[in-house]
């Protein structure tokens, strides 16, 4: 069945209400029209409808928090799970309004049509500091794979390295070792004493491990 109602966004209806015109005991996964302008679009009642307006605020918080780019309202209503679209726009002027009375240095901004959490601009002299800070180097495919080499491994030497890639390992090493990605732990006890590598206390903060055991293993790694 399908039920074409027009949503104001500055008149959002209550959690748990009907919309207008909607029959009494009307299935939660109807279609309704919601506007926020003068093109309408069909959207279709989801699970985020039996959320309650306390849940879906502090789900569109983590949303607007984690979002790298501004998240427009019909992405909300779908990131939400499809609630009502004017509950969406009450949970948004709820956590506007709770930002303004907080002491929370965060503000709710649109942003070309979108929703972004942004910082209070009182405090851009605080960020600045953040962004200049040196950003981390990105590692290359070839690094990486070194990386994760010397990472299960360890100690392990250059030929081992080479051994296991099939390539020459010394370019790549010394960069890791330059990032302070990898450290020298000591010589094989092999003809030529040969260096042997492990990772750095800087590797395990970069990758977010307190410690090696921490690393995921084979069966891990294959889980979906």
């Amino acid at each position: 069945m399908e039920l074409d109602i027009a949503v104001n966004e500055s008149t959002p209806s209550s959690a748990g209400e009907a919309p207008e015109g909607a029959p009494e005991g009307a299935p939660q996964d109807a279609t309704f029209e919601a506007s926020s302008g003068p093109a309408f679009e069909k959207v279709r009642l989801g699970p985020g409808e039996q959320k309650s307006d306390e849940q879906l605020r502090r789900e569109l918080t983590v949303l607007l928090f984690a979002a790298s780019e501004p998240l427009s309202h019909p992405r909300l209503v779908e990131l939400l799970e499809r609630p009502a679209p004017a509950r969406v726009v009450a949970a948004l002027d709820a956590l506007r309004a709770e930002l303004e009375t907080s002491e929370l240095p965060l503000v709710l901004r649109k942003v070309a049509g979108a929703w972004r959490l942004l910082t209070d601009p009182e405090f851009a002299h605080v960020v600045n500091r953040l962004r200049s800070e040196p950003k981390p180097e990105r590692i290359s495919a070839a690094a990486l794979e070194t990386l994760a080499i010397i990472a299960y491994r360890q100690p392990v030497s250059k030929a081992e390295i080479e051994a296991i890639r099939g390539v020459q390992a010394g370019p790549v090493l010394r960069g890791l070792v330059d990032r302070g990605l990898v450290r020298i732990t000591g010589r094989a006890e092999l003809p030529g004493a040969p260096l042997l590598y492990g990772t750095s206390k800087e590797f395990l903060e970069r990758f977010g491990l307190s410690a090696l055991k921490d690393l995921p293993r084979d069966g891990e790694l294959n889980e979906d």
